[in-house]
C-alpha cells in the first residue's frame, strides 16, 4: 500500500465524487475471485475507502488459494480485522454466516490458452458459479449484485462503429474458444432472470481488457507480454495481422466504474466499461509501444506462421459505447501510453 502508483491511484478512487460512499458504511461485502488482477484491486480500493472516511464496511474475499490471499493481502490482514478471506470454490455452494449486503461477483477464467485447454471448466466455473452466487443473493437479500462480465460477449462484429449494449454480435457456439464469451452471456441472461423473478437487483459489467498495476509478471495477455517486450528489449512479435480493434481499460478506472454500477446502476441492465480514448488496433498498440515506450529500440515483427494459435479470435472490432455508464457520473482517467508506463513502473 505504500507503492507510490498504488497511493496515487487510491486517492483518485477515494476523490471520485460521483460515488456516494457513504453508502457502504457498516455494510458487509462479498468479493469473489479476490486473488485477481480486479478482484485484489477492489479489495485494496474497498478497504482504503474504509480507513479513509471511517465506514466501518467488512470485506469478505472469497478465494480458491488462500495461502496466495494471505501472501497478497499481508499488510491489510496484519493491520485490520475488516478483512476476512474465505476459501471456497464458486462452482460449489458456499456456506456464509455473516450477514452480506452487496456481492461482487469476479470469479472466472481469465487466459485465452485456459478457454481452449479446459472449456468444460470454464463454463462451469462461469455458469454454476454464477447461479451459486446469485443464490447467495437471493438467501442474504443483498443489495446489490454486479457481475463482472466482458466486452467479448459481442462477439465477431464485422464493423467499426460504437456498440451499445443492445448491439449484441455473432457467436458460433461450436467453435471452442467461445465457451469463455457464450458463457459470459448465459450468466448475464442468469443476472437478468433472477433480477426478473426473485427481484435481486443483478447488473452486468462489460469490461474492456482491463490492465495496469498489478498484473501478474507471467501473465500471458497480449498488453503484458508487450509491456514485458519493452523491458527486456526484445522485438514484439505479433501471431495475427493485429487487425482486430477495442477499447482498454486502467485498472483503477475499472473499479471505480464497478462500484459506479454496484450504488447507482439499474437492476436487470448491463453496461459497458472501458476508454474510448484507447481504442486501437493490436497493430496499432504493438507500434505505439516500440515507438513512444521503447524509442524504436525494439520493433515490431510477425510471426511465419500467423494465426497457428486457435487461442485467438478472428478479427474483431469492439468499439464500446459509453454513454450508459457516462449518465451514472463515471469517467475513465487515464489513457493507453499512461497505463504502460504505469505497468512498466509497477513491474
Amino acid at each position: 500500500m505504500n507503492n507510490k502508483i498504488w497511493q496515487e491511484d487510491l486517492e483518485r478512487l477515494a476523490g471520485a465524487d460521483w460515488i456516494d460512499w457513504n453508502r457502504l458504511k457498516q455494510k458487509t461485502i462479498l468479493i469473489t475471485g479476490a486473488n485477481g488482477l480486479i478482484g485484489s484491486s477492489l479489495i485494496r480500493g474497498l478497504m482504503y475507502i474504509n480507513q479513509k472516511y471511517n465506514l466501518k464496511i467488512n470485506v469478505v474475499a472469497l478465494v480458491r488459494d488462500k495461502d496466495k490471499a494471505l501472501k497478497k493481502f499481508a499488510d491489510l490482514v496484519e493491520d485490520d480485522n475488516s478483512l476476512l478471506i474465505i476459501q471456497g470454490n464458486v462452482e460449489h455452494k458456499i456456506m456464509i454466516h455473516q450477514d452480506i449486503d452487496f456481492i461482487i461477483h469476479g470469479a472466472s477464467p481469465t487466459a485465452s490458452r485456459y478457454f481452449i485447454e479446459k472449456p468444460v471448466e470454464t463454463i462451469k466455473t462461469s455458469v454454476n458459479g454464477t447461479i451459486n452466487m446469485l443464490e447467495l443473493a437471493v438467501n442474504k437479500k443483498v443489495k446489490s449484485f454486479v457481475f463482472l462480465s466482458s466486452m467479448e460477449i459481442y462477439g465477431s462484429t464485422q464493423y467499426d462503429n460504437l456498440l451499445s449494449e443492445k448491439d449484441i454480435g455473432y457467436i458460433n457456439p461450436l467453435i471452442v474458444r467461445n465457451c469463455y464469451p457464450e458463457s459470459k452471456r448465459q450468466c448475464e441472461a442468469l443476472c437478468a432472470a433472477y433480477a426478473d423473478e426473485y427481484n435481486v437487483p443483478t447488473m452486468s459489467i462489460r469490461l474492456a481488457q482491463t490492465f495496469g498495476q498489478g498484473v501478474d509478471k507471467k501473465d500471458a495477455r497480449v498488453f503484458a507480454e508487450f509491456a514485458r517486450c519493452v523491458k527486456d528489449k526484445k522485438n514484439i512479435v505479433l501471431f495475427t495481422e493485429g487487425e482486430s480493434k477495442r477499447c482498454y481499460l486502467y485498472t483503477m478506472d475499472a473499479v471505480s466504474a464497478i462500484f459506479t454500477v454496484l450504488l447507482k446502476g439499474e437492476s436487470g441492465k448491463a453496461y459497458n466499461a472501458g476508454n474510448p480514448a484507447t481504442y486501437c488496433s493490436i497493430k496499432e498498440m504493438a507500434q505505439m509501444v516500440t515507438h513512444e515506450l521503447a524509442n524504436d529500440v525494439i520493433t515490431v515483427k510477425y510471426s511465419e506462421n500467423l494465426q497457428v494459435h486457435k487461442r485467438y479470435m478472428p478479427p474483431h472490432f469492439l468499439n464500446l459505447d459509453m454513454t450508459e455508464i457516462s449518465k451514472l457520473g463515471w469517467k475513465p482517467t487515464l489513457g493507453l501510453k499512461e497505463m504502460y508506463l504505469r505497468i512498466l513502473e509497477d513491474m
